[in-house]
């Protein structure tokens, strides 16, 4: 992302666009709940791939994706972002399948509070004091969630250390973004094309028509929001993404309680005030900082 001085119109509708459609996945997600994750991922991984290669294409970035290929650093980087995004997005998969939408939320509420920590520990990135009570709120957060219902998080934790480290390594990624995306769907492709020919006919594509066809736009609903992303990263201030991201985990949380009825719980509804506490926090943090720096 670069280092924009002010916001514009149009990067408010590139990334508010993107937030709103990751945020509306679960309902795309939950049409395919009778399928494996594994097969569902497959298809998200090979049909991005056409269409993630058209946008480079049509961009005219091939020559930055040529030199990628050429060097075996940045592909072994881009290796372990595909890992981290490929356990992400089977993680998620599962978790609205098996009505574990609002752990879904709770981990993408977390994950850039944990980005935060990760910056810190690994970096040696300077905190302020609002940071660090941010992150330390969220951790308690997560005791308490796990002590009041009895068991461990692990879909939401899954989601923000597999998300979280996929952050990461990006940050680590000498390439532009799609180039990068396009790497990592390619290096997926191969065992994702391999799980499909071995399911065969035992797989839904070209099963029922509804399959298929809920299948077949799995590259659009991959490509697209990060598309969207992208661009509307360029034309905003940092501090402004990291409040808009808020939108997505929002309307999944409530996509979870109103469309699929989840319930809330005692447990969740001590958790998530906390989180929230913590975010607001962190946006204190950003807010300060953009001022700061204008």
């Amino acid at each position: 992302m670069s280092a924009q001085s002010e916001d514009s119109k149009a990067g408010f509708g590139y990334a508010i666009s993107a937030y709103v459609l990751w945020g509306g996945l679960p309902l795309y997600l939950k049409a395919l709940e009778h399928l494996p994750a594994a097969e569902v991922v497959a298809h998200r991984v090979v049909w991005s791939l056409p269409l993630i290669g058209l946008l480079i294409w049509v961009t005219g970035r091939t020559a930055d994706l040529k030199a990628a290929l050429r060097s075996p650093r940045m592909l072994a980087m881009a290796a372990l972002t595909s890992a981290f995004i490929s356990v992400n997005w089977g993680v998620y998969v599962w978790a609205i399948a098996n009505e574990r939408a609002l752990d879904g939320a709770l981990g993408y509420y977390i994950n850039p509070l944990f980005s935060v920590f990760l910056g810190a520990v690994l970096l040696g990135e300077k905190l302020d004091a609002l940071k660090w009570a941010a992150v330390a709120l969220a951790a308690a957060a997560v005791v308490v969630l796990t002590v009041a219902q009895g068991s461990l998080p692990w879909p939401a934790l899954a989601l923000m250390l597999s998300w979280g480290g996929y952050a990461f390594c990006k940050r680590r990624l000498p390439i532009g973004p799609n180039q990068g995306f396009f790497l990592e769907v390619a290096i997926l492709s191969v065992p994702a094309l391999a799980y499909l020919v071995w399911l065969g006919g035992d797989g839904a594509f070209l099963g029922e028509t509804r399959d298929t066809w809920l299948l077949m736009c799995a590259g659009v609903v991959t490509a697209v929001p990060l598309i969207l992303y992208v661009n509307g990263a360029k034309l905003l201030r940092l501090s402004t993404i990291g409040i808009l991201q808020y939108i997505a985990p929002t309307l999944i949380m409530l996509v979870a309680l109103f469309v699929f009825g989840e319930p809330f719980g005692t447990a969740r509804a001590m958790a998530f005030p906390m989180i929230w506490g913590a975010l607001a926090l962190y946006s204190v943090a950003l807010v300060r900082e953009a001022r700061a720096a204008d």
